[in-house]
């Protein structure tokens, strides 16, 4: 059974209590016929219940000494935001007996009833709830719909009409309790039906007079306002009409003034412009004359200025040829040098990530290896959870067939129960303990096909649960085989890099082996520069005898002189030849310094 919120209950109580006391006021007014005074039953019991409204969901305000929990705070609140209500406030307030504010809370909803206006202004009050829930609590009667649909009853009391004397009245210390005797049904109200009949009639009728006499009266004062202020305005528009007048006179005039003055003015612009054309004619004349002297002047200028840019250009560009030429010379030495530096650092990295590839590979081996063995290992777990699930497979038709049999046997029991209970009319006192032994096997039979039901639901759940990590196992292995493929085009791409880097290696070890011979010859070059220096041409006297076979020079034996070193040798000891593209002919080297030797007239032979 579902729990009712208490509060829910309280509203609806209240709602109906509400609903009761406003009915049962109506017609007991209705049947009366008469102004309604304060000792009335009816209307004491529907301030009683409308006081118990209000109180609902109120908040406990601390004051300085106790708890105070009163609804005057509410209804204070009315009169901010409906103006009609200021009335009834200052009037409350005024009143000498009150000295508590639950009298005056109760004076005010007096007051609102003889003015026939309590529905508009709680309705205005429950509109702002922002403003209410600084009273009441959320879920308060004010709070909520029963709150407006209390508001909308309270409507149907604009039909009493009532004469209640405040003044003299105790409402400080009034007990408020419900009198539910009064809503009880008795033989009279059901006779006396037919005469509220009528007399709702009538009242209703009274009602609809009284509220088409509010509606003329209301557009009576309308209409009347509207003649004030048309009176007003027209007022007004005679008055602005006889100024404009006055205005457009006094403009007229003061446009024939203008209009004098303008004709003057024109005369003298004209007589002014005949005297000034004149001067710019002549002045125009002598401007055009001076201005053909200034022409050539500023031709000859221009002329002179762009042949001394153009000069100044040339001398700029060749500065600049010759600087860009020395830039370019200093930049090749720089690249010289940055270029050996480089393909040093370049060797140094390039031997950095060969070992790092080296280290990745074995890296990538070791992973492989690893993860086959774990693929090894997931396949002997799915073999053994196929296995396991062909098990229970098994076990589960096993199940399927053993309740089928006690489904049978069942069928058979209660086919068997049939017959005894028939026979049980005429051999009841021989067949009862046969009957008790069949109903213990039934229900035997029953806790057997439970049991194995939630056998069998357990089972499910564990096939459930290997289908599961199956599905798990099979992922990881999709997983694994996308990580070989992986782990394969990382190996093409390390073969790929071992064959770049050895041709690199080879590139680098011939450029190494040419620059190791360019520099030996440099240094052999500097070596032999540095061996030559100071060192003199022999003259031709002093040149008689070959420095390596020291034989005389002769016909046969012609001198070859060396052009870098200074040695003189005979054909036959300088037979060391090199052949050149610029020449069709080898020709001879020195064996000391492998310089071109140059061939020389012998001093004896003219």
């Amino acid at each position: 059974v579902a729990v009712k919120d208490p509060t829910a209950v309280e509203r609806a109580n209240l709602l109906n209590m509400a609903k009761l006391s406003i009915k049962g006021l109506i017609e007991s007014a209705l049947s009366f016929g008469r102004t309604l005074d304060s000792d009335y039953p009816p209307l004491q019991q529907f301030f009683v219940v409308m006081e118990h409204c209000l109180k609902h969901g109120l908040k406990v305000r601390k004051s300085f000494l106790s708890y105070n929990k009163t609804i005057w705070g509410p209804l204070e609140l009315v009169e901010k935001l409906y103006p009609e209500a200021e009335e009834i406030a200052a009037s409350v307030r005024d009143l000498p007996g009150l000295k508590t504010p639950l009298g005056r809370a109760r004076a005010w909803l007096r007051l609102a009833l003889m003015q026939k206006k309590m529905a508009d202004y709680l309705r205005c009050l429950i509109i702002q709830r922002d403003l209410l829930s600084e009273f009441y609590e959320y879920h308060a009667l004010m709070m909520e719909e029963e709150g407006a649909v209390i508001v909308g009853l309270l409507v149907g009391l604009n039909v009493i009409d009532a004469n209640l004397c405040v003044k003299g009245e105790d409402l400080d210390s009034q007990v408020g309790v419900i009198d539910f005797s009064v809503y009880l049904k008795s033989d009279d109200d059901i006779g006396g039906k037919e005469r509220n009949v009528q007399i709702a009639a009538i009242l209703d009728q009274k009602n609809y007079v009284e509220e088409l006499n509010r509606q003329l009266n209301s557009t009576v004062s309308s209409l009347h306002a509207r003649v004030d202020s048309l009176e007003k305005s027209n007022t007004k528009l005679i008055e602005e009409l006889a100024i404009a007048k006055n205005n457009i006179i006094k403009l007229q005039e003061e446009n024939h003034q203008l209009r004098s003055e303008n004709t003057l003015i024109l005369m003298k612009t004209q007589h002014h412009l005949e005297a000034t054309k004149v001067d710019v004619e002549a002045e125009l004349q002598t401007y055009k004359h001076s201005r053909q002297g200034l022409d050539e002047m500023y031709n000859e200028a221009r002329r002179q200025l762009r042949e001394e840019a153009q000069l100044r250009q040339d001398m700029e560009n060749e500065l600049v040829v010759q600087v860009s030429m020395k830039h370019e010379i200093e930049l090749a030495m720089k690249l010289l040098e940055k270029d050996i530096h480089e393909k040093q650092d370049t060797l140094i990295g390039l031997r950095q990530q060969l070992d790092e590839v080296k280290a990745i590979n074995m890296e990538m081996y070791q992973k492989l290896q690893v993860s086959e063995d774990a693929m090894k290992e997931k396949n002997e777990i799915i073999t053994r959870l196929e296995d396991k699930t062909n098990q229970i497979n098994a076990t589960m038709k096993q199940l399927e067939q053993r309740l089928q049999q006690a489904e049978k046997a069942q069928m058979e029991a209660e086919a068997e129960d049939e017959k005894l209970k028939q026979e049980y009319v005429n051999k009841s006192e021989s067949l009862q303990n046969e009957f008790s032994q069949k109903e213990k096997q039934l229900l035997q039979l029953e806790t057997d096909l439970k049991i194995e039901k939630e056998w069998r639901q357990t089972l499910e759940d564990d096939l459930q649960k290997e289908k599961e990590t199956v599905s798990h196992l099979r992922i990881e292995t999709q997983e694994i085989v996308n990580l070989k493929k992986e782990f394969l085009k990382l190996q093409e791409k390390n073969k790929q890099l071992k064959r770049i880097c050895g041709d690199q290696e080879a590139a680098l070890q011939e450029l190494a082996s040419k620059l190791s011979e360019s520099k030996l010859k440099i240094e052999d070059i500097k070596e032999a520069n540095k061996a030559l220096q100071g060192q003199v041409w022999l003259k031709d006297k002093e040149a008689t005898h070959c420095k390596l076979c020291e034989k005389e020079f002769s016909l046969s034996k012609r001198k070859h002189h060396c052009r870098n070193c200074g040695e003189i040798f005979c054909n036959a000891c300088s037979d060391n030849e090199l052949p050149l593209p610029s020449s069709p002919k080898p020709v001879r080297v020195c064996d000391s310094c492998h310089a071109i030797l140059i061939q020389r007239c012998s001093s004896n032979v003219p």
